[in-house]
């Protein structure tokens, strides 16, 4: 039988209507043992939105030189894609977060507090370049690409 919470449930979402039957989700990063707020917190959503924003943005700007000084066959749409691409694993590589990352205070790190490796930055960021795996996450607000290579996202 249909009740009315069922409908309730349904439009407010399943967290909202698992918490109302009484289950505790705890805060984004408690199963990781990460604090609520602060200095190694699961980075929210803002936050992620606006290190995207300037990655992309930066990653544009170099394709756009790029082409202007080389004028590539290759398209200003692929080449921005490759140049995101680019900057984001290498800055990630070198200084554990990408430019847009560091403006907005995170850092890309492993489960145990260290920064990732030159191979997992790679397979994160070709990931994060398919959309997908970084739009599907988990209740730690952790994408696939960063399950996949066992890390997260965290304030610093």
């Amino acid at each position: 039988m249909v009740d009315r919470r069922d409908w309730a449930g349904w439009l407010q979402g399943p967290r909202k209507s698992l918490e109302s039957q009484g289950y505790e989700f705890g805060h984004p990063g408690e199963r990781l043992k990460r604090p609520e707020t602060g200095p190694g917190s699961i980075a929210r959503f803002g936050r992620r939105l606006a290190a995207l924003s300037i990655d992309w943005l930066s990653a544009l700007l170099l394709a756009r030189a790029l082409n202007d000084l080389i004028e590539l066959e290759l398209g200003i749409d692929l080449l921005t894609l490759f140049m995101f691409f680019a900057h984001t694993f290498i800055f990630i590589t070198l200084f554990g977060g990408s430019f847009g990352h560091r403006i907005t205070g995170m850092q890309v790190q492993s489960l145990n507090g260290a920064r990732i490796g030159i191979f997992k930055s790679a397979i994160r960021q070709f990931l994060v370049c398919l959309v997908v795996p970084a739009v599907i996450y988990d209740r730690d607000q952790r994408g696939l690409h960063d399950r996949l290579i066992k890390a997260v996202l965290v304030r610093v």
